[in-house]
């Protein structure tokens, strides 16, 4: 299996260490659901969660930035291992700039992938902007790749397929999966 990437995508795919997602519109369809005790609820695809652990043992940081908090969403991230979480962010610039700042890493090296206007902000500074399929469409018109999949349907695991093909590490870890030898 490979994914069809252009010289220019590749460049900015291989170049990253840390990849931001948001998570309403992106790892959820985007739908909020509240129970009649005022309990949310959330939606989230087995396959983005298996693609950010994937790209995670690849060598690849992933971190959450969100504008609005949630204890579904904490126990998601704590369950698949994410240190770098930051919720209630309205702003996600601070945020950005604070995990790169910790993390030493030039913004070239970050990719971010969004699907609301609320992440243009840091869209516009990262080396690599990913929207998702279902992405409101000036986010897709200024970002450098769009996923096949929509937010909450395997977006994610697109944007973490596609740095992994780029950087040489989606096929072995796809056979270390076959041969039961990979984590």
């Amino acid at each position: 299996m490979t994914i069809e990437i252009s010289s220019e995508l590749r460049a900015r795919a291989e170049k990253i260490k840390l990849v931001i997602f948001d998570v309403d519109g992106v790892l959820t369809d985007g739908r909020l659901f509240f129970g009649d005790d005022g309990q949310e609820y959330k939606a989230f695809h087995s396959r983005d969660g298996l693609g950010m652990k994937m790209l995670m043992r690849s060598g690849v940081e992933v971190a959450v930035i969100t504008a609005r908090s949630s204890n579904v969403v904490a126990h998601r991230m704590k369950n698949l291992g994410i240190r770098h979480f930051y919720q209630g962010q309205s702003d996600k610039v601070p945020a950005f700039l604070g995990i790169a700042d910790e993390m030493s890493l030039e913004h070239d090296a970050i990719a971010y992938v969004g699907d609301d206007i609320i992440d243009l902000p840091v869209m516009s500074r990262v080396g690599l902007a990913i929207a998702v399929a279902d992405a409101h469409p000036e986010v897709c018109s200024r970002s450098h790749w769009v996923t096949r999949q929509q937010g909450g349907h395997g977006a994610a695991r697109d944007a973490c397929e596609l740095i992994m093909e780029a950087q040489g590490s989606l096929q072995p870890m796809i056979e270390g999966q076959v041969a039961g030898t990979s984590n």
